[in-house]
């Protein structure tokens, strides 16, 4: 597997005085930011993380000390190493594990690279960059692509734009 950095949360900026920072989530909230002591190859370390009930954290970090230190992180990207999330159920995946990922047709035909993954309320979309620059998404669904694994990703034909 590999243990590239995945992004649990951003600083958004400071919050109060005493270098606490606001966090925007890419988790499933708060806890799964509780379950790590340590980000950023251990650069930052967590003491303490609440929800601030718009869907965001208030956290404090001990190498944080006042706000302006807590300013210089807006912006700042809060990773953990692939290897450090929890295993996932068959049919369950990170985000970060499709990303990169070569996606092709049932038939082998090439079609690019996954280079995001989105979610507008229905289902997760992979966004997919043919090798002439443009994009095109298709559904995170049986239909639309039929299975992948940590080296490609495999779209039923009907879903390839051409």
């Amino acid at each position: 597997m590999n243990d590239r950095p995945v992004t649990l949360a951003a600083v958004a900026g400071a919050h109060g005085v005493t270098g606490e920072v606001r966090l925007k989530l890419f988790g499933d909230g708060v806890d799964s930011l509780r379950a790590h002591e340590a980000f950023n190859d251990g650069a930052l370390t967590l003491l303490k993380v609440r929800s601030d009930r718009k869907g965001g954290a208030i956290a404090r970090f001990a190498e944080i000390a006042d706000r302006a230190a807590a300013e210089r992180l807006r912006g700042t990207a809060l990773t953990v190493p692939r290897s450090a999330l929890p295993a996932l159920d068959d049919g369950e995946y990170y985000h970060a594990d499709l990303l990169g990922l070569s996606a092709q047709t049932e038939g082998g035909e090439p079609l690019g690279t996954v280079v995001a993954v989105e979610n507008f309320g229905a289902t997760d979309l992979v966004e997919i960059e043919r090798p002439d620059g443009k994009r095109f998404m298709v559904p995170l669904i049986d239909a639309a692509v039929p299975g992948w694994d940590a080296a490609r990703l495999v779209v039923a034909a009907a879903f390839a734009e051409q």
